[in-house]
């Protein structure tokens, strides 16, 4: 058993290692067969590479042709292009150059028509001075009414005022139709439904549109205060209807609260608080204590005149009825009227506001704050002068003057506190002797700020109220009657056919330089009562009242 193991052991040993030889052989062919396979596949990938490589450089060599032929065209309408353009610039250039030159002499042409427009307006402007001023001679000579024309702008109340009319109409309504065509002339747009528009025009001293301010108007005023200190009663009046901006014209913007004006923005003053400060500015160029001022204020209502700084026992101030008469001389006078004596313009102010809240106003439909009095304001201006004075020399003149400031304090205390000369203190007798030869010369300047004239249909006043537009519309229309007896110089002139009237005599029959400043209002529902402020300011130019005469001040010498 042993042996026949050893001699299969053998035989497999020898099966084995016969079998590790032919895998062995197997294991090397194999791998021959790998490398072989392997080195085919390189031989034909080679070849693939060699064929793509071909073909890839043929269509190379095919694209480089056709770029490069591409190139070349592109090139020519490169070359072609920039010769346009280059030539399009060269043109342009020189159209820019030509252009540059007509522009420059364009300049120089309109510099040179600068030039000649401006020397023209400043001819045009000395010649328009020139010829107001022939024109303002004129009227001294003539004693015309000097008569300006303000046209407000179109406010809110516009639109609201006059509800009862339909808002169709009202929108038609609701339409600027007055315009200030220059600063002589005012145009108006009158038309009618079915009928072609016609414009009429008015001329007139002075015309301000609805953007010239408060300054401006003023300043067609201030020369006549300078008159006020050389001699001349002055009167300025305002005129127009109910909302045209007579008030606001007059006095400038008023509180709601008590109608009192306010004075924060003085840019807003009227001509009122203006003409006082500038009537006591050129006081203070005068020597001192040679003049003095005393205010009234006064409002006419329903034809009868209340004194509105009359002062009860314990010194409220209140209104009180007072009468006008004619005095011997022919002047007109309120009797008891009071007139309280004011150091500065801001006393006055005060004064003057006190006034204004007892004035008597009424809403309508028009105007919410309607005014339903004519408001005179007047300040009364005293000169001192001496009655050695007239027609002296210039020596003499000067010891005059020397002699007046050394008693005008005394005289003007005497005269403020009213005391007789045995209760006075005790002068010296070249003080008193002096004091006697002292004169002293009134001027007065009228500030008045009328009614408005209103149409009954449109206030939609009642009762009390259309019995107070029944007195203002007929105590304006008295007003007219004068001016136009005046006018035709009628041997009698209606002056006491209303209190307005005969108060105001003195200033309306040419012992006064008198300025009538209309007020109108821009809007198509008042026309017909812009018409006829219109039409009174043109009859109001036509009146001529003989030169103004002047208070007799002291003659001047030629030497001065």
């Amino acid at each position: 058993k042993h042996e026949h193991f050893k001699v299969i052991f053998r035989s497999i040993f020898f099966f084995f290692k016969q079998y590790q030889g032919l895998a062995g052989r197997s294991t090397n062919e194999v791998l021959q067969l790998y490398s072989a396979h392997g080195q085919h596949q390189k031989l034909q990938r080679s070849s693939v590479v060699t064929q793509l490589h071909g073909a890839i450089k043929k269509r190379l060599k095919q694209d480089l042709k056709s770029l490069r032929s591409f190139a070349l065209e592109l090139s020519k309408d490169f070359q072609h292009h920039s010769k346009t353009c280059l030539y399009q610039v060269l043109t342009a250039v020189q159209r820019i150059q030509l252009q540059n030159e007509a522009m420059r002499i364009f300049q120089i042409k309109a510099f040179d028509l600068e030039q000649s427009l401006q020397e023209v307006t400043e001819r045009y402007e000395k010649e328009k001075q020139k010829r107001r001023a022939l024109h303002n001679s004129l009227i001294e000579l003539r004693g015309n009414i000097r008569v300006h024309c303000r046209i407000r702008p179109l406010l809110p109340f516009d639109t609201a005022a006059g509800h009862l009319v339909s808002q169709d109409r009202q929108r038609s309504f609701s339409e600027e139709v007055a315009y200030a065509a220059d600063d002589e002339t005012v145009l108006v747009k009158c038309s009618r439904s079915g009928h072609a528009s016609i414009n009429k025009t008015f001329q007139f001293e002075r015309v301000y549109n609805a953007s010239e301010s408060q300054d401006t108007v003023f300043a067609d005023v201030a020369p006549l205060l300078t008159s006020l200190l050389d001699g001349y009663n002055v009167c300025i009046m305002a005129y127009g209807q109910t909302g045209s901006g007579k008030t606001y014209t007059m006095l400038g913007p008023q509180l709601e609260e008590n109608f009192a004006f306010f004075t924060e923005d003085e840019s807003e003053l009227g001509i009122i608080p203006r003409a006082t400060q500038e009537v006591f500015r050129l006081i203070s160029e005068k020597p001192p204590g040679s003049h003095w001022v005393e205010v009234s204020v006064v409002e006419v209502y329903n034809n009868d005149i209340f004194d509105l700084l009359a002062k009860d026992s314990c010194g409220k101030v209140f209104s009180v009825k007072r009468d006008v008469v004619t005095t011997r001389e022919g002047k007109s006078d309120v009797p008891l009227l009071t007139h309280e004596t004011v150091e500065n313009a801001s006393e006055f102010l005060h004064l003057v506001n006190k006034g204004l809240q007892l004035r008597v106003r009424h809403p309508t439909l028009v105007h919410a704050h309607s005014s339903r009095s004519h408001l005179v304001v007047t300040l009364t201006i005293t000169t001192i002068v001496s009655g050695d004075n007239f027609g002296t020399s210039w020596e003499d003149e000067q010891t005059s003057q020397r002699l007046n400031k050394e008693v005008s304090c005394t005289f003007l205390q005497k005269v403020r506190e009213n005391k007789s000369t045995s209760s006075s203190r005790a002068s010296s007798p070249a003080q008193l002797e002096a004091t006697e030869k002292l004169k002293q010369v009134k001027t007065r300047l009228q500030l008045v700020d009328l009614a408005g004239s209103e149409c009954v249909g449109m206030s939609g006043v009642t009762g009390a109220a259309l019995r107070e537009t029944s007195f203002i519309n007929r105590s304006l229309s008295a007003l007219a009657d004068v001016l136009g007896a005046i006018a035709e110089q009628r041997s009698h002139v209606p002056y006491r056919n209303s209190k307005l009237t005969h108060l105001l005599q003195d200033s309306i029959g040419g012992d006064a330089k008198l300025l009538v400043m209309l007020c109108i209002s821009p809007d198509q529902k008042y026309l017909t009562e812009s018409m006829q402020s219109l039409g009174f300011g043109t009859r109001a130019r036509q009146v001529q009242r003989g030169q103004i005469k002047k208070k007799d001040f002291p003659v001047q010498s030629k030497a001065k």
